[in-house]
């Protein structure tokens, strides 16, 4: 009797013929998935993009209340104004479309923003103000800010929407600035070790501050009036939104500095320091009219879990075989914000108006 012996060769050949269609398989399986989802959700018909998170009222409850009570929505301006999915414009923007959408239709009263926030970029932050801004005007609502640990530079921007502010004893507030970079140049390092770089362009100063040739004099010129332009928007809406701050002390004394809750009281930077949540929360419901001795409800909206989303990221990255690699230079802030035009409070790293 013979006994046939499969080579090794063909052993490992069966073997990766096996797992690659396996992979051909789940990707395929993706894909129709993906096809019939699509199908069946029609393009009309906008789905709600966020899901109602019950918070305690002021006796700490958290019962669900008749779909009639009145709702205060608190929104959650924590972490870096801009991260993506976390805390941009599209998300806030999901909030404030499903606040009246559903079960909450015409039901919220009063919108409690909750700040503990360094700041971030300044498109997002100007959108979220604006939004806010926009939605306040709409609906005839009041809004109230209440710091609980760090209110600082787009926290700052994005609490001009609101009436009044609030911070608890070790809350931390301020920082009105702006800041872009560091950038560095590291051409000298690279002629010592005979290293030598070209960047095609077209347009004047395209590659404006490259780090590989030296920089020409005010080449930061256009930045720096950008950035002056944002400052003096910065300035002006803070100003306008809180009435006890001295513009001149402002620019040529507090600059970007943060205070503890007393002093960013004294000069105008909140309305009421020492303040806890509940007297915040107490406050701006008897703003809004709503009675704490008849049901109301305190909600929060958080994104909804996309799991095709996720699906479709991460098969995307298998696909394409695409990976980035980030040098940190010690920058504390996101890859997702760097190299913009941010609000953003960053102890150690100069803050230029």
């Amino acid at each position: 009797m013979e006994i046939s012996r499969e080579s090794i060769f063909v052993s490992v050949i069966r073997s990766f013929c096996k797992a690659f269609f396996s992979v051909i398989g789940v990707v395929l399986a993706f894909f129709i998935a993906s096809f019939i989802y699509a199908l069946f959700s029609s393009p009309y018909e906008p789905q709600e993009k966020t899901e109602i998170v019950i918070l305690p009222d002021l006796n700490d409850e958290l019962e669900v209340r008749p779909y009639n009570s009145p709702v205060v929505l608190q929104i959650n301006i924590h972490g870096v104004i801009g991260e993506p999915l976390k805390l941009d414009s599209s998300s806030i923007e999901n909030i404030l479309i499903d606040s009246n959408r559903g079960l909450l239709k015409d039901r919220v009263k009063a919108i409690l923003l909750h700040f503990n926030t360094p700041g971030g970029t300044v498109v997002d932050g100007d959108n979220i103000y604006r939004m806010l801004k926009a939605y306040k005007e709409k609906y005839k609502l009041p809004i109230y800010g209440f710091v609980d640990g760090l209110c600082a530079s787009g926290g700052m921007y994005i609490s001009c929407a609101a009436d009044k502010m609030y911070a608890s004893p070790p809350s931390v507030v301020g920082s009105v600035g702006v800041i872009m970079g560091p950038f560095f140049n590291v051409v000298e390092g690279l002629n010592k070790l005979g290293v030598s770089s070209q960047t095609i362009t077209q347009g004047l100063d395209k590659d404006m501050m490259s780090p590989f040739r030296p920089w020409k004099p005010d080449e930061d010129a256009a930045l720096r009036s950008l950035m002056g332009f944002f400052y003096h928007r910065f300035i002006d809406l803070v100003v306008a939104a809180r009435p006890r701050m001295d513009q001149e002390k402002l620019l040529n004394e507090y600059g970007a500095n943060v205070f503890d809750g007393p002093g960013a009281m004294d000069r105008g930077y909140i309305d009421v320091a020492d303040a806890s949540y509940k007297s915040a929360l107490a406050e701006l419901m008897t703003a809004a009219n709503i009675d704490p001795q008849h049901p109301y409800q305190i909600i929060e909206l958080t994104p909804k879990f996309n799991f095709l989303g996720q699906i479709s990221n991460s098969a995307a990255t298998l696909l394409t075989g695409k990976i980035e690699h980030h040098f940190n230079f010690g920058e504390k802030r996101s890859s997702s914000i760097r190299d913009q035009f941010a609000y953003l409070y960053e102890p150690g790293v100069s803050t230029s108006p």
